[in-house]
């Protein structure tokens, strides 16, 4: 059984935090058997940790897992039903709550959306107000800053050279740039326009999230500054406290302050504050689950907080455009978080895969790639086959530690690497500016051998080569002073090859660690402007688990067994009522014919089931049996028949003729070269004709 519901997730900072509640018949067992599977986990993996607690929910119990690398293999490892329970269901590519539980994207076995939670009662919706500042959307540009700001400006950010940047980027903004008036912006429009309590004198509870803890004191100066009548009622919450808890505790007591809090992630998700009517969005989020996280902090119903009627609504203010960016698409599923020694070792098998072409068949680079695997094999020797995660991969460790399986690397090779392997790497003794560098100048050498543009990497090199320049009195420094002259002041990096950018990263890696460490920070007050305001609507109904192919394809795998799709798969010709019921399923029960033909254009029912489930292997072979049970045919004739049955099993039709001039069609020859009596050839393409056919109704 696979179910999504709701669930609480939270992060424990400074130690691992291990405790369980179960309610069920079960649940002692249970707790037993995940205690010592964790504690054997834990002393292998000193960075895995899983908190698991109780709220309540009609479920009979909640695991909450912390998001990593080994989080599958606690459920690979029991022997039980299991049940998927959370708010945020993600189908990123490291992270994909569904595949996890064996359920298609987009679609879980139950889904209760938030706007039918809102619509039953249970949560409470919420208005945006969506303001866009000028240096948070466009940086701070000295040409557009008046006289006075323009001297001040020119004080802060002349060098000694007298050189003065023609602005400073947006990003740059409450990350080493703290601009009093952007901030002084933000909380006007909070208290002038954020709900309130006691009839309208009293700021309802709020929290700011900001960027990092020095944006966060930076707020609460602005605040106390602007609102010195208010003391105490503002307070920053995050992991720099000592006793977090606390402060937490007393901004959940609605007779207590502080009524706005301050976070730094401490907020984010896991708590349980129904009073919040205001929600300040002062920093991006990138991640679409921890954004939907953050908004429901806000959601908890609250009787009796609108001055005696129930809390019905609450307010976004967003000032860096996080509905646009979500709402435009543009949420990315966030990069495999992988250990840097892991994706370096995928890097090398990618660079070992494209070395093997015959451009590049120099004494050098030979010597390179073999460099390459000997590390690879290594690295995968050193796997503690023992360990349960590595066991789960045992076939691909087993086949990767030996040299010979990278004499003829495939692109599919590289998949497999990246997938089973290069998240089992573990951590070496090693310096991590060092690794860093290691990561970007494989990524350069990945991208000249795949003959991609890597202009920003090469701009990244010199940087840090210029950083490296920059404390030339160490003496390891100054031997490489030649190399390090050559990247700077000549053509050296704009013509370099694979030879070049190895000698560079061999030489270099041990120096990026004297790169000092920049604390710059700069305090302006920079007068900013509001370009706009937008109060919008919540947007609660999303497609995120309504996507019409993802639940198509999902009917028919969970539909094997029925009639028609059964023909289909058994390679039967289709009867007009066949394809009736087939129109019935998907555009009736799964969707519409619109939502079909969106999706897939004019493509037949048939052919559109045919794909996914293919054709049974005995159904494929009585298809071509005279081919194949023919004792005039050579070896490679029925090995070419052979290879059009698996195609045909795995992708259930052969439209497109064209794969037959490929491999591993042309393994022993082309169709010509292979039957020279083309009317064989004839017979065997009417076969093909037939079997597509066959997913059509007559």
């Amino acid at each position: 059984m696979s179910v999504f519901g709701w669930y609480e997730y939270h992060c424990c900072r400074k130690h691992i935090s291990c405790e369980l509640s179960i309610m069920s018949s079960t649940g002692v067992d249970l707790l037993v058997r995940i205690s010592k599977f964790i504690n054997r986990f834990l002393n292998v993996r000193n960075k895995f940790f899983v908190i698991v607690n109780s709220i309540t929910c009609p479920c009979n119990f909640i695991i909450s897992l912390a998001f990593n690398d080994f989080f599958r293999d606690i459920f690979n490892y029991f022997d039980a039903p299991l049940v998927g329970l959370t708010a945020t269901p993600k189908d990123e590519i490291d992270k994909n709550t569904y595949e996890i539980f064996e359920l298609e994207n987009g679609v879980p076995t139950y889904g209760y959306e938030l706007a039918q939670a809102v619509k039953d009662g249970y949560l409470v919706d919420f208005l945006s107000v969506e303001t866009k500042l000028k240096f948070i959307e466009q940086g701070i540009v000295y040409d557009e800053l008046s006289d006075e700001d323009k001297q001040a400006y020119e004080d802060t950010f002349e060098d000694e050279n007298g050189e003065l940047p023609e602005r400073i980027a947006s990003s740059a903004l409450n990350e080493w740039i703290f601009n009093e008036d952007t901030i002084r912006q933000v909380l006007n429009t909070l208290m002038t326009h954020g709900l309130t309590i006691d009839y309208g004198s009293k700021l309802g509870k709020t929290i700011i999230f900001a960027k990092n803890h020095t944006h966060a004191e930076k707020i609460l100066a602005v605040f106390n500054k602007e609102y010195p009548h208010l003391p105490g009622f503002a307070k920053v919450i995050d992991n720099y406290m000592t006793y977090a808890q606390s402060a937490i505790d007393e901004f959940s007591d609605p007779k207590k302050l502080p009524q706005i809090a301050i976070s730094v992630d401490m907020l984010d998700t896991g708590i349980d504050v129904p009073e919040v009517l205001n929600l300040v969005f002062f920093k991006k989020v990138m991640s679409k689950a921890k954004f939907w996280q953050m908004i429901g902090r806000g959601t908890r119903l609250c009787p009796g907080l609108m001055d005696g009627k129930d809390k019905d609504k609450f307010y976004i203010f967003d000032f860096c455009g996080n509905f646009e960016f979500f709402r435009m698409n543009k949420g990315r599923p966030t990069a495999n978080m992988i250990a840097l020694q892991g994706a370096i070792f995928h890097l090398k098998a990618q660079i070992a895969f494209k070395l093997q072409d015959l451009a590049y068949q120099t004494t050098d680079l030979i010597a390179f790639r073999k460099t390459l695997v000997e590390d690879m094999v290594r690295k995968v020797r050193e796997l503690n086959k023992e360990n349960f995660a590595v066991r789960q991969h045992l076939k691909y460790v087993e086949r990767y530690a030996e040299p010979d399986s990278y004499n003829a690397l495939t692109y599919e090779d590289t998949l497999l690497i990246g997938q089973e392997l290069a998240p089992l790497i573990t951590p070496e003794e090693d310096d991590a500016k060092a690794l860093r560098f290691d990561a970007l100048l494989y990524g350069i050498e990945l991208a000249y051998l795949a003959g991609k543009k890597y202009g920003k990497a090469r701009s990244d090199l010199v940087k840090k080569v210029s950083a490296v320049a920059a404390v030339a009195n160490i003496p390891e420094i100054m031997v490489q002073a030649e190399l390090i002259d050559k990247i700077l002041h000549t053509d050296y990096v704009e013509t370099a090859g694979i030879n070049e950018f190895e000698y560079i990263r061999e030489n270099l890696r041990d120096l990026i660690k004297y790169i000092p460490v920049s604390k710059v920070r700069y305090d302006t007050n920079f007068d900013d402007e509001i370009l706009s305001v937008d109060w919008k609507e919540s947007e609660l109904e999303n497609d995120d688990l309504k996507n019409y192919k993802a639940k198509a394809e999902f009917y028919v795998r969970q539909h094997m067994n029925d009639a028609v799709i059964a023909k289909l798969k058994g390679n039967v010709p289709l009867t007009v009522e066949d394809v009736q019921a087939l129109e019935k399923a998907l555009w009736s029960e799964v969707g519409t014919k619109q939502d079909y033909v969106a999706e897939y254009g004019q493509k037949p029912l048939g052919e559109f089931v045919r794909e996914i489930v293919g054709v049974d292997m005995n159904a494929a072979k009585e298809a071509f049996a005279q081919y194949l049970n023919d004792a005039s045919l050579d070896s490679r004739q029925i090995y070419f028949v052979n290879q059009i049955v698996e195609y045909i099993v795995h992708n259930g039709m052969m439209k497109d003729m064209s794969v037959l001039q490929e491999a591993p069609f042309t393994d022993y020859g082309s169709i010509v070269e292979v039957f020279t009596d083309l009317s064989v050839w004839a017979g065997i393409r009417q076969a093909i004709e037939r079997v597509n056919a066959n997913a059509l109704a007559a």
